[in-house]
């Protein structure tokens, strides 16, 4: 056998030009190293009967490659991982944050739609006690101007008449003075109204220092375990009606129609009533002569 026997390889040879060339040029150099080894032997030499498989730098090479290939596949997909994981909880986040915003929003639209409604019934009350206030001034107005009216074009009367005039008069005033006394609710009633005198008038008002007519009468049946709508005119639509002549002691008066009244007032007794009247008097207790009522409704 030849020294120069080709030593075979049992991997293919990789299609790079340049590894097959320095695959050949390590190969040549074995090979020149076993000739000038088998030159210099003696010359009963034995033949050489195996071959010995070198490593070569191309596999040397492919191999540090594929491992280090290999390990950046798998950094890559751990990356890919944790950018999915993170992603997945980004848009949970997100989600999440969203369904709460919008929760807030609709408790909020509520709370506006709640906070306008309330704020156009006081808008309304109020403007339903103004007119109120207004047409009962109006009322006194020509009341007053009637009363004037019917001064200047009557005649002075004889001396008896004038007797007899004053003392109906006085009967009158007689029967008003008699006062009859309140009690039970009808006392806790009366005393609460009385109690206010002084106190401010102020459309809207519930008290305690300042009322509107309706918001007193209102308070005042409170105290005796009797709940009243808050306007006028629901007021005087309630209880019985009764005749002004036949008065008592916690019954409400009206002015204006049962069922359109501008204006409510409680009764005392003694021809007196107590009413929240206008911002110039406020809480005020008066006779009947001084504004006399359209009627009265009784609920004890």
């Amino acid at each position: 056998m030849s020294h120069t026997a080709h030593i075979p390889s049992h991997r293919k040879p990789r299609r790079s030009a340049s590894k097959l060339a320095l695959r050949a040029g390590v190969a040549g150099g074995v090979l020149g190293t076993i000739a000038v080894a088998g030159a210099a032997g003696p010359a009963n030499a034995e033949p050489v009967t195996e071959t010995i498989e070198m490593p070569t730098l191309g596999s040397l090479e492919t191999g540090s490659g594929l491992a280090s290939a290999v390990a950046a596949s798998a950094e890559a997909s751990q990356q890919e991982a944790l950018d999915q994981s993170l992603q997945t909880q980004e848009n949970l986040a997100l989600q999440k944050a969203a369904k709460e915003a919008k929760k807030a929003r609709a408790e909020a639209d509520r709370k506006a739609a709640a906070e306008k409604a309330e704020r156009a019934r006081l808008k309304a009350e109020a403007e339903a006690e103004a007119k109120a206030e207004q047409e009962r001034k109006e009322a006194q107005e020509r009341a007053s101007r009637t009363s004037e009216r019917t001064q200047l074009t009557s005649t002075s009367g004889s001396g008896s008449s004038s007797d007899s005039g004053s003392s109906s008069g006085s009967s009158a005033g007689s029967n008003e003075s008699q006062t009859q006394a309140p009690s039970g609710s009808a006392a806790a009633i009366v005393a609460f109204a009385r109690a206010q005198v002084g106190d401010s008038y102020v459309t809207g008002g519930t008290g305690p220092n300042s009322w509107d007519c309706s918001g007193l009468v209102q308070a005042a049946y409170r105290e005796a375990g009797i709940d009243l709508p808050r306007i006028s005119y629901q007021q005087s639509s309630m209880g019985t009606s009764v005749s002004l002549d036949n008065l008592q002691p916690g019954d409400i008066l009206y002015w204006g129609s049962r069922s359109g009244s501008y204006h409510v007032a409680i009764y005392v007794g003694g021809g007196n009533y107590v009413g929240a009247q206008n911002s110039s008097t406020g809480v005020v207790e008066r006779s009947l002569d001084w504004d006399m009522p359209s009627g009265a409704v009784r609920l004890l």
